[in-house]
C-alpha cells in the first residue's frame, strides 16, 4: 500500500509544481489569464510533457544514486562475467545496444531496467535475486528486463504521463476559471483529483507492457525459466519490496494491495499466460 502511496504522490508532486510554476507564470504576466484555449494547451503540454522527460532524462542517475548500484565496468568475479555476458548475450538477440550492468545491495530478490534511449539503458539485479534464484532464473529476469527495453517500455510510459498530465493540467485550469474565489485552491484540488485517475491509466498500462516483458523473457531463454523465476517471486511476496518508487513500474516484482493502482499484474496472472503460450 505505501509503495501505490508513494507512486500516486510522486506523480501528483510534478504535477503540483507544475500547477505553481504556471501560476507564477500568470501572475508574471508571462502566460495571459484569458490566454486562448489553444495557447493554455500549448503551455499546459510544455510542463505536461517537461516533467515526464526530465524525469526519464535523469533516471539512470537517479537509480544508480537511489539503490547505490555498482555498474559493472570492468568484470571482477565470476558472478559480474556471467551477468555481464549474459546481458551482453541478449541485448544482441533484442537487437539494442549494450546496456550498463549493475548490482545494488538488497535482500528484496528484484531488478529493474531504465533509461531514456533504448541503446543505451541500464539494467540492474538485486544481490537478493542473484542469492535466492539459480542461474536460469536469472537469466529469464534479465531477458524480461532487456525486453523493456527493447520495446521502448520507458518511453512510452513517459509519453503516456506526459499527455495526461497535459490534459490534467489543462481540463483542471479551465474549470477553475470559472469560479471567481478561490481558484487558485479549486484548481490544485482538481489537479489532485485528475492526477489520481491519470495514474490509474498509467498503471493500467504499466500492467499491460509488463506481459509483453514477460514474453519476451520467455523468447530471450525459455518459458519454463520465465514461469519458474516468477514462481519463485510469488512463494517469497509477502516480504515488502525495497526498490526504489520511481523504479517500481520496471522491476520484475510488484503488485499492490489495489489490483487498478498496481504497475504489475497479479503473479498468478503472469504465469498463467506464460502457461497457455
Amino acid at each position: 500500500m505505501l509503495r501505490i502511496l508513494l507512486f500516486l504522490g510522486t506523480n501528483l508532486a510534478v504535477l503540483f509544481m507544475a500547477a505553481i510554476a504556471m501560476s507564477v507564470l500568470t501572475a508574471l504576466g508571462v502566460i495571459p489569464p484569458d490566454a486562448p484555449y489553444v495557447a493554455m494547451l500549448i503551455w499546459c503540454a510544455l510542463f505536461g510533457f517537461g516533467g515526464s522527460i526530465f524525469s526519464l532524462a535523469i533516471s539512470k542517475w537517479v537509480a544508480k544514486k537511489s539503490t547505490g548500484a555498482h555498474v559493472i565496468e570492468k568484470p571482477s568475479n565470476d558472478i559480474e562475467r556471467w551477468l555481464h555476458s549474459t546481458v551482453q548475450r541478449q541485448a544482441e538477440q533484442a537487437g539494442i545496444g549494450m546496456p550498463e550492468v549493475a548490482i545494488f545491495d538488497s535482500p528484496d530478490p528484484n531488478a529493474f531496467a531504465t533509461g531514456m534511449f533504448r541503446n543505451n539503458a541500464l539494467v540492474a539485479v538485486s544481490t537478493g535475486l542473484l542469492r535466492l534464484m539459480n542461474k536460469d532464473e536469472v537469466e529469464a529476469v534479465l531477458g524480461h528486463e532487456i525486453s523493456h527495453v527493447a520495446n521502448g517500455d520507458m518511453v512510452t510510459l513517459t509519453l503516456i504521463q506526459g499527455v495526461l498530465n497535459t490534459f490534467v493540467l489543462f481540463i483542471a485550469r479551465i474549470i477553475a476559471s470559472q469560479f471567481e474565489r478561490g481558484r487558485f485552491f479549486i484548481y490544485i484540488g482538481l489537479q489532485m483529483a485528475f492526477g489520481v485517475l491519470a495514474s490509474i491509466i498509467v498503471a493500467w498500462f504499466s500492467r499491460r507492457r509488463e506481459f509483453r516483458a514477460d514474453a519476451g523473457g520467455a523468447d530471450l531463454e525459455s518459458s519454463a525459466a520465465m514461469a519458474s523465476a516468477l514462481n519463485r517471486l510469488k512463494s517469497m511476496r509477502d516480504a515488502p519490496s525495497q526498490l526504489p518508487d520511481a523504479l517500481t513500474a520496471f522491476g520484475i516484482r510488484g503488485e499492490g494491495m489495489l489490483k487498478f493502482m498496481a504497475t504489475h499484474p497479479p503473479l498468478e496472472e503472469r504465469i498463467a499466460r506464460l502457461q497457455a503460450r
